[in-house]
Order: C-alpha cells, then structure tokens, then sequence
C-alpha cells in the first residue's frame, strides 16, 4: 500500500498538485508565517487597547472598537496551540484581517492623540472612517475560513456576534451634541467679545477638557502638528487655531503663534543642553517646582498651581481625575530637596522663598478684597453700592477664580436683591455681574435657589438697552440646567426674548437667539417659542444676509420644525424657495442648515419636497452631495434618497 501523500506513477495530475500543497503548508517557513502573523497581530491588539482614554467627542465609539478587537484574541490563542500549521488560504484570510485592524489602530491613535478641537468640528468625517472600519473588519471575519482553523463553536460564535454587531454599528449615525455643536458655531461666527462668549468659551473648553494649562499645551502640539499634515493656512487650520487662543486667553495664557512656537515651558528653553528631569515638573504648569506638595492621591504638584485648581471649585486630582478623599496638602521634603541639589550642581536657578511669600501673601489680601466688596454692597450709600457692584461685575468678569471667591464669600443672594434696586446702574451691573458668576457651573444653582430668573426676566422687559442683551445672555447662561429650560419659559421670559430679537442692537439680537435655541431644545417651549412670534424676525434674518445669522436662524428653525406647529408656520411656499436659494447660493454652512432642514420638512410631508422640486432644487441638491460639507451630503444624499422613494424623481 502507497503511503499517504504518495501516488502511483500513472496517478493523476491532481494527486501531484495536493501534495505540493500540502509539503507548502507544512514547510518551516509556513509554520513561522502562522506563529509571526498570531503574534503580530495579538500585540497589535493589545498595544490598541493600551491607549487608554480617548478624545470626549468620539470616546464611546472608541471604547466599543476596542471591546470589540478584544473579542478576537481568544480566536488566535486557539490558533496559536494548534498542533500544525494553518492553511495559505487561512492565512491570507488572517492577513486582511490584519490590515483592518491595524486600520482601526490608526483611527484609536488619532482620537487618542489628536488634536481635541478637530475632532470636535470634525466629527461626522470621524464617523465615517469608524463606519469605514465596521466595514473593512466585518468583510475580513466574514471572509475567515473557521473550519479550516479548527476554532471552537464558542469561540466561533463570539466572532459571529461580533460581525454582527459590526454589520449594526455601520448603519447608526453619529447622536451630535447639539449644545457642543451650536457653542462651536456660536463661537466661530460671533465677530464681537461679549460676556456670553466667555461662558460658551469657557463651557466648550470645559467639554473638551481643554481647561488647564497642561491640557492647552498639550494641544498646542497636537494643533501645530495637524497644521503640518493639513497646511497651515487652510480655513479649518485657521479656524482651530483661533478656538485655541480663545481658551488659552480664557485661563491668561500667553498667546502665541504655535506654527513657530516649539509649545515649551520658558524654563525648558533656558538651556538646550540642559534637560529638566520630569518628575521635577509641575504636571499643571509644566515648570520646575519650588514648593511641591502631595494632595491625596499621592500625586506631587507645586502648591501654588494646586492651590489654584482648588480654588477654581475642583476637587478631582488634575493628572489622574480621581475624586480626591480630602485637600490637605503635605509637603514633599525629599523631592525639594533632591530639586534644590539639582539646581544647585547645575547652576539653576531656583525660585526664591520670598517671592512665594509674597505670593501667598497677596492672595490672601485679594480673598479679603473680595470680602469687602461683597459687604459694600448691603452698604446704606448709594455710590458705594455702584462702586461695589461695578467692581465685582468687572473683577469677575475674565477670571474664573474670582466667580469661585465671589460665591465662596456670599456676593450672589444680595446682588439677586440688587436687581430690583429702584436704580438703572445698579440694575445693569447686577445683572452683568450675576452673568458672569453664572459662567461658572455651581453658581448656576446658586443663582437659581435664590429665585434670581423672574427679576432677570423682568429687567430683560424693563431695563435699559445693555441690560437687557446681558440679561437675555445671564437667561441663556442659567439654561444650561435642563430644569431652568422650563423655569425661564413658565417664568414668561420667551416672549421678552422675542421682543428682543425682533427690536434690539444686533448683539442684542444675538444673545435672543443664542437663548432662544436653548430653550427650544424643549419640546414643549417650541410652541411657546412660536407663539410668541419668533418666526417673523427669523426670517428677516434670511432676508437681510448683512445680519450674518442666517446660520442662527436656520437652526432655531431645525429645532422649531420637530414640532407640528412649528412645521405648519414655517412650512410655507415662500419659506421653501427660501431654503432652495440657500441650497443654491448659500456659504458651505448655509447649504448645510437648509438642507437639514428641508429634509426635516420633506421627511413629514412629501408636498414640501415637491415644492422644493419645483423651485429647481435637485440639481442643486445633486451639486451639495458631492461638493458640501461632510453633512450637508449625508443629509443631501438623505433627501436625495426620499425624494426617490416617493417618485418625485426618476
């Protein structure tokens, strides 16, 4: 009898081709193939895995990538213990499932490291490459030769889910943030500095956890390097850049020009020869210590910075975000003293004690400035009252830590009593001074408690013509509790809000709008909204494209056509031809907005798709799908897609 895998000399050709086949499976080379590619491929997972946290904008999809990447390495253990070589078949198979995966890698490292204002702004293009990534690891398992790998039922139908789950994840659209989404519009079109830009400035960074300076120069290098990739002058480049230097003004950074720049503390720079141990670095200011203190943790900063972060109302560990048991701070003897002979071998100068004295010395006589001030302003006199209440409004109208003292020390119960002082000046600056407390989150429920929003309500009716914009932007500020959406509509002040869209200066008109969306985003105060008669001077907006709200308009309108009344007031001829101009003419965000929101409107009643068929939308339609923003062709191509479905087109 022949032995296996030998055949007659008169056998078939076949015969010969199965054993060339088979002494290429098991050949050396083949088996370290099988071992390299398992073992390349296990630690391209777990080195994925090893990224940790994730930009806040795409962190749940990240986290779902990775969960789902881990599913696989039981599937190359058992590859991994069988007795023998697997197929070239299997190992093709393997191969682009390889790629895939290092393909998602990629992706996990640029949420990890890059730049968290791009990602912000670019979050559907994000989307679309995590959907690319479903897409390319779904076909790679799909195409996995199991019976050939001889893997368990077990492990098989994990990997099977997982396809599943993959095949699922392809068709969910990203859930926006809308309130992320409308601050970074808000922001990137407002041209004026007001109050309420500070608190969509300071709530964004807040967000992007990009709200101490470690976290601003740590950005800065992903920034420059983004520029590098994309070019430094393109408009996106342009525009993150300008966010950046708002957040870093924001915490009294020193704006630079990061394209230059090489982001590095000054101390660093003293000397290139000379490097500066880490561990001697404040991870807060990222400058040598000269006080360091352990907080609960066990985490070592210096006291100063520290001191800082808990004045500004933390009480989380700034490096590891641990909610701290206790903010006692111990000094760290051992490390000062290893700092100091550091210093001192290398000819370093160190930070002088005084100057740290005097440091200490001076926040404390600022804590009883603030002090002061807040009882001035339950004084007898007049003037006194004013000065007070102006400086409070001035003090803390650009530093965060102010609002923390101003609270801390008890300012906001009698500025709240000061809004109703029978006087126009104390009025305005109570009211601007409750706005910029209000910037800082617990405050907002301070404010609140002490039933602070139908006086504001009744100043935005009353009040002078800068009272009242403050006013309209403090309503907005305090909108930010979900609660107060229904207080402040209750209250009466939607109809205020209109007024003051329709008839104020156009900051005025801006910070009514800003509230006005905010406030929209409950269901019931859309009808309220309407109502009031907020869709005439919306479509002034439209009209008068000097106003430069005509993004503002069209996303309240967005909002106000999820309600039935809404759809019915808005949905007329006119508005429709509006919409297909826009679609037509309109900046990328224009294109973006109308489309949106014909879409909306076409997707509850087919006749306002006819209509826009009829003012010669489609070929614009067709123009926006290919050229748009990343949304404005999903939504175009959306709309596309119904107007087929209900013949309207061929």
């Amino acid at each position: 009898m022949a032995m296996d895998g030998e055949r007659d000399g008169d056998g078939e050709d076949g015969g010969w081709e199965t054993m060339e086949e088979d002494n290429e499976t098991n050949s050396p080379n083949a088996r370290e193939e099988t071992v390299d590619l398992v073992q390349e491929t296990v630690s391209l997972i777990e080195s994925a895995a090893r990224f940790g946290d994730y930009r806040r904008t795409q962190r749940r999809e990240c986290y779902n990538l990775v969960r789902r990447m881990k599913i696989l390495l039981p599937l190359f253990d058992e590859i991994r213990d069988l007795g023998f070589p697997i197929t070239q078949n299997a190992i093709v198979s393997l191969s682009k499932l390889k790629k895939a995966l290092r393909l998602a890698k990629k992706l996990l490292k640029t949420c990890n490291e890059g730049s968290k204002i791009y990602l912000a702004l670019e979050t559907e293009t994000m989307m679309i490459k995590f959907h690319t990534v479903y897409e390319k690891l779904s076909q790679a398992l799909a195409e996995l030769p199991f019976d050939d790998l001889e893997v368990s039922d077990e492990v098989r139908e994990q990997v099977e889910l997982m396809q599943k789950q993959l095949n699922r994840a392809k068709k969910r659209t990203d859930t926006q943030d809308i309130e992320l989404a409308v601050d970074l519009m808000v922001v990137s079109s407002k041209t004026d500095e007001t109050n309420a830009d500070i608190a969509i400035i300071e709530r964004l960074a807040k967000k992007l956890d990009l709200h101490s300076v470690e976290d601003l120069k740590i950005e800065s290098i992903s920034v420059r390097n983004l520029a590098k990739e994309r070019g430094q002058t393109s408009e996106s480049t342009q525009k993150i850049i300008e966010l950046l230097n708002k957040f870093k003004q924001i915490l009294g950074m020193e704006v630079t020009n990061i394209l230059d720049d090489p982001v590095m503390p000054k101390m660093l720079v003293k000397s290139q020869s000379l490097i500066i141990p880490p561990e001697f670095l404040c991870p807060i200011t990222l400058e040598l210590m000269s006080d360091p203190v352990v907080v609960a943790s066990g985490q070592t900063f210096e006291r100063e910075s520290i001191q800082k972060w808990f004045d500004s109302n933390h009480r989380t560990c700034p490096k590891t975000r641990q909610t701290l048991d206790h903010l006692s701070l111990a000094p760290n003897y051992a490390l000062k003293n290893l700092i100091t002979e550091w210093c001192e071998k290398n000819n370093f100068k160190v930070p002088k004690k005084e100057d740290l004295a005097s440091s200490e010395c001076s926040s404390a006589e600022h804590i009883e400035k603030i002090s002061f001030l807040v009882g001035e302003l339950s004084s007898s006199q007049l003037e006194v009252q004013r000065t007070a209440v102006k400086d409070i409004r001035m003090l803390s109208k650009e530093n965060p830590e102010n609002r923390v003292l101003f609270a801390k020390c008890g300012a906001i119960p009698p500025l709240v009593q000061l809004l109703s002082y029978p006087d126009s000046i104390i009025q305005e600056h109570a009211v601007t001074a409750l706005l910029n407390l209000s910037i800082d989150e617990s405050n907002r429920k301070l404010i609140t408690n002490e039933e602070a929003i139908p006086t504001i309500i009744e100043i935005l009716q009353n009040g002078s013509m800068e009272s009242r914009e403050n006013s309209a932007a403090a309503l907005f500020s305090l909108s930010m509790l979900p609660e107060n959406k229904v207080t402040i509509a209750l209250a009466g002040g939607i109809p205020p809000l209109v007024d003051l869209l329709q008839n104020g200066t156009i900051r005025g008109k801006r910070d009514a709008a800003t509230a006005l969306f905010n406030l929209s985003l409950n269901h019931a105060n859309k009808a309220r909204a309407i109502d009031a008669g907020i869709v005439p001077p919306l479509l002034l907006f439209l009209e008068d494209r000097n106003l430069d709200m005509v993004d503002e308009a069209l996303s309240i309108f967005l909002t106000l056509a999820e309600h039935p009344e809404g759809r019915h007031e808005i949905g007329q001829l006119s508005f429709i031809e509006t919409l297909v101009d826009f679609i037509k003419d309109g900046t990328p965000k224009n294109k973006e907005c109308a489309t949106s929101l014909l879409l909306s409107l076409g997707s509850s009643n087919s006749s306002h798709t006819l209509a826009a068929l009829q003012f010669g939308v489609y070929e614009h339609l067709i123009e926006v799908s290919q050229s748009g923003t990343i949304r404005a062709r999903r939504k175009a191509n959306a709309l596309l897609q119904l107007m087929s479905k209900s013949e309207q087109i061929p």
